[in-house]
């Protein structure tokens, strides 16, 4: 399939559609001719320090209307994962109060204190982060709990510059205590497969629009769906040639690049 025949669009968001606070060029447009094609477009994040309704207020400050049912995030991802492995069972969760309410609303045991009868440590993108988080989590790991990631992300980008993410927080830990998390979200296809599931669309009709190499692109070349870099956040075309993956179907400058490519 084109571009052209493309309708499902699968978006991360920070650095692909805006950048913090600030909207890209182009964004409001492509998401119009995405409505007018008959198409769809859902929100893929691997950021899990905020929840859905505050990314529904965040878009909604920036002249996007969205819906609950139109996100697919790596909390949630990592909430059904722990639906099927650890239902019953106590999980430490290392993250802001955003993910933990999350997970609250499957029905998950969880806390922020440490305990004897803990049995897994689930850690997001904390922008709530502490010492004595750290602390706990070298306890945990050091006594074989289970361990789950929600992103392997290495940084999050700012207006500034970019933050430590998740997989660098992961990457401190493991040089403590020599344990390894099991990443759920990007480059996992789980993401991109729920989308597709919920929407009722076939892969040959979708495409994922990201801009880091081994989250969003890897992602859709493991679901086997077609991929599209954008050079406005993470990722540059250095790294494209240096990246030892599966290259990008598509590379744009950016969001308005895309629209103009599909219209």
């Amino acid at each position: 399939m084109s571009l052209k025949d493309k309708r499902l669009f699968l978006l991360d968001m920070d650095g692909t559609i805006y950048l913090d606070n600030d909207l890209f060029d182009g964004t409001l447009d492509f998401l119009e001719h995405v409505k007018n094609i008959g198409g769809k477009a859902m929100y893929l994040t691997n950021n899990s320090s905020k929840s859905v309704v505050k990314y529904i207020e965040k878009l909604g400050s920036m002249g996007i209307k969205a819906e609950k049912d139109e996100f697919t995030t790596s909390a949630q991802a990592t909430a059904l994962y722990l639906k099927k492995t650890h239902l019953d069972d106590l999980l430490y969760v290392f993250g802001t109060k955003a993910l933990k309410d999350e997970l609250n609303q499957f029905g998950l045991k969880i806390t922020d204190k440490l305990s004897d009868d803990i049995a897994c440590l689930v850690m997001g993108f904390d922008t709530e982060l502490t010492f004595q988080k750290l602390e706990d989590a070298c306890i945990l790991l050091n006594r074989g709990v289970d361990y789950i990631a929600t992103n392997p992300d290495w940084v999050c980008p700012t207006w500034y510059g970019s933050v430590p993410d998740c997989g660098s927080v992961a990457s401190m830990l493991y040089n403590a205590t020599k344990r390894k998390p099991k990443f759920i979200g990007k480059p996992e296809p789980t993401m991109i497969e729920l989308a597709i599931e919920q929407t009722g669309f076939k892969k040959e009709e979708a495409i994922i629009l990201g801009d880091r190499l081994y989250t969003d692109i890897a992602s859709g070349s493991n679901a086997g769906i077609d991929t599209a870099l954008m050079l406005s956040g993470e990722s540059t075309m250095e790294d494209v040639e240096n990246f030892d993956g599966k290259k990008p179907t598509y590379i744009f400058e950016n969001i308005r690049k895309f629209h103009d490519a599909i219209k």
